[in-house]
């Protein structure tokens, strides 16, 4: 009955320049746009959607960081086969890091980084796939 997911949506104060950001740093490729709503979708076929965010919620401007440990959605891993090139290019494209790269007991590579907006992303590479 049920498929999985089929997007995850992102409330955003600019959903274009976010967009963009998906495409440029991470290799998404820009699918749909309507009404200001923009849709990205990743080689593996994992699609984001970026949304409007209200405006009272942005009228300061971007909102702040999350903590790892907030209620709610907080982290999206992007799965890359070779860490040491993605990370580079992230690097090289001045993404801004809050962690060291690291590699976890199970021998897995993870770096956090955030997007333009602040949302907080890894980068893993997996020794082994996650289990199905």
């Amino acid at each position: 009955m049920f498929s999985g997911v089929e997007h995850v949506a992102i409330a955003s104060a600019n959903p274009q320049h976010l967009a963009k950001w998906y495409v440029e740093n991470l290799e998404f490729r820009k699918i749909y746009e309507v009404d200001g709503v923009c849709f990205v979708k990743a080689a593996n076929g994992a699609i984001l959607e970026m949304i409007p965010a209200q405006k009272d919620h942005v009228a300061t401007g971007m909102p702040g960081r999350y903590q790892m440990d907030d209620p709610g959605l907080r982290h999206m891993a992007i799965s890359v086969a070779d860490f040491d090139h993605a990370y580079q290019s992230l690097k090289d494209k001045e993404v801004s890091f809050v962690n060291e790269p690291y590699a976890t007991p199970q021998g897995n590579r993870v770096v956090f980084f955030t997007d333009c907006e602040g949302n907080l992303l890894h980068l893993i590479q997996r020794i082994w796939p996650l289990p199905e």
